[in-house]
């Protein structure tokens, strides 16, 4: 039979490396434009304030809007 070596530890455990809020800020700009943007489409995308003519947009996120509470009949 052969002889096992004895188990070596392994650390798997990194160094975390900060992130500069420079380097931050424009992803966050990003996903709060986007959230913001996604709120407006799922919530008031109808009535007067509608950019788009129709109900195409309220039949795309209609369940959605159900989902997170929104009327919308």
């Amino acid at each position: 039979m052969s002889q096992l070596s004895p188990a070596r530890s392994v650390d798997l455990v990194g160094v975390a490396t900060p992130i500069s809020v420079r380097e931050l800020a424009p992803w966050a700009l990003f996903v709060a434009l986007f959230a913001v943007l996604a709120l407006y489409f799922v919530g008031a995308e109808q009535g007067a304030t509608s950019l788009l003519a129709g109900d195409t947009v309220h039949e795309w996120v209609h369940d959605g809007r159900h989902l997170l509470g929104f009327p919308c009949h």
